[in-house]
């Protein structure tokens, strides 16, 4: 089964991710990694010299390749909101799972990233308009929402419960 993990930047995706990965016996990938390591740029180089749309593109087209395989996948924090990526893992019959984590939370943990282009260039209230905005397309896009407040080890243990169930 192909686990889809989304929510903001700076939710846990990846940290609880592979955590999770480990619990359930499969493989974990980043699909940010996949995407610097595809383009042999960082994501800052891809935004700056091919643009947000292109690095979207590209994200579209790695996550729709993870499809039907037996891995726990941290998206980047736009990747579902693309309807057409949520409908192909949807249809490929992936668990999409929204780490919904609060705000405060997730700015603490991305304020000072400087591999993050969208943290570079806006303030902490861009960034609260976003997550605000996106919080809806992830709830609609995904197929298992998950408060996760606790440790990365306890939310992992309830990605894999809620897997099971």
């Amino acid at each position: 089964m192909t686990v889809f993990l989304c929510g903001f930047m700076g939710c846990g995706k990846s940290t609880i991710g592979k955590l999770a990965a480990k619990k359930l016996g499969c493989g974990f990938c980043d699909t940010d990694d996949l995407i610097v390591r595809t383009l042999e740029m960082t994501i800052p180089e891809i935004f700056e010299k091919k643009g947000e749309p292109f690095f979207r593109l590209t994200e579209a087209e790695i996550v729709k390749s993870l499809c039907g395989k037996t891995t726990v996948a941290a998206c980047g924090g736009g990747a579902m909101l693309n309807p057409d990526t949520a409908r192909a893992a949807r249809e490929a019959g992936a668990a999409v799972v929204y780490i919904d984590v609060p705000f405060e939370v997730c700015y603490e943990r991305i304020k000072d990233d400087t591999n993050r282009p969208i943290v570079v260039s806006s303030t902490k209230e861009q960034l609260e308009e976003l997550y605000n905005s996106r919080k809806d397309i992830y709830l609609k896009h995904s197929t298992i929402r998950l408060e996760c407040s606790g440790s990365p080890v306890e939310n992992a243990e309830l990605i894999v419960r809620s897997l099971r169930k």
